[in-house]
């Protein structure tokens, strides 16, 4: 249902209780709006009057923003660049088409960013507008037609589109592993351990598959895998990092294998989007697209 019409105050109102919010001054929102001051102040006034609340403290001296409307101010400017965002993807593809998805910042850069070229030379109609998020999130709370996801289908309320499966091994300096006594899993994990702030229970759930429970090791903790990964080839502990990522550092010798290779899964990447929302050319295309990406993949390039 649409918000009735005395909940939606003008825009130029809006715009200038954030810039008063950020700048608390009523001179330097006139400049960046580009009216006097006192214009300034009608549109704060006239805002007061479609809430019918007293959003600011004055007196003969100055003005303030009243606590209680901090919250809302808060909210305002999230719409605001909301809006200024579509905006701009709007102007930068006037002919429609906008594909905006959500991606995991290792996954988009050495396997999506490469392969996007294509799917541009293919659909040159549809502008594909690329943000990191880490996290699984509310579609409803953003403005996503679709994201990557890494693990199980557990996102609920979607669809899935799967991508590839991720192979992982434990992997350490040279300098480092030269320091393991043995061979079994007590030995490597003798090691100073890394973790993943997205993956908390990795190296729990890569020993279960290799046949061994263990409680999580304690250890340094990262948020993205290029910084773990330059973190394991100084020396600074041992990682468990998909494959596909660190081929030519094992290749180069940077880092070695601290466990017999195999193929040990912890997960898979995912394209996701609504599951009950109503059909959207452009990401139909692009699930398309993708699928095709699947089906020509041999099952060896299925984790690269």
């Amino acid at each position: 249902m649409p918000h009735p019409k005395r909940f939606l105050p003008p825009m130029t109102a809006l715009r200038a209780l954030e810039s008063f919010e950020r700048t608390g001054n009523v001179s330097q929102t006139g400049l960046e709006m580009g009216v006097s001051q006192s214009a300034v102040s009608r549109q704060l006034r006239l805002l007061e009057e479609y809430l019918d609340m007293a959003l600011f403290i004055r007196d003969k001296r100055s003005i303030k923003l009243a606590p209680a409307a901090r919250d809302y101010c808060t909210q305002v400017r999230g719409a605001l660049e909301q809006i200024g965002t579509a905006s701009l993807r709007l102007k930068a593809n006037p002919a429609g088409g906008q594909l905006n998805i959500a991606i995991l910042p290792a996954f988009g850069v050495r396997w999506l960013a490469p392969k996007l070229p294509d799917f541009v030379a293919n659909h040159p109609e549809v502008t594909v507008n690329l943000s990191t998020r880490l996290r699984p999130f509310d579609f409803a709370a953003e403005p996503f037609h679709g994201a990557i996801h890494f693990g199980q289908c557990d996102w609920p309320d979607v669809a899935y589109q799967e991508l590839m499966r991720e192979y992982v091994v434990p992997v350490a300096s040279p300098d480092l592993a030269k320091t393991l006594k043995g061979s079994a899993l007590k030995d490597l994990l003798s090691l100073p351990i890394l973790h993943l702030e997205t993956r908390p229970n990795a190296w729990e759930t890569w020993a279960q598959t290799t046949g061994d429970e263990l409680e999580c090791p304690t250890g340094m903790l990262f948020d993205q895998f290029a910084s773990i990964i330059q973190a394991a080839i100084h020396g600074m502990g041992a990682a468990l990092l998909p494959t596909y990522l660190i081929g030519t550092e094992l290749k180069d010798g940077r880092l070695v294998a601290l466990w017999p290779e195999s193929r040990t899964s912890i997960g898979a990447y995912y394209f996701v989007w609504p599951k009950d929302e109503p059909s959207y050319q452009p990401r139909d295309l692009f699930v398309t697209w993708l699928a095709k990406i699947r089906e020509d993949a041999g099952p060896k390039d299925m984790d690269r």
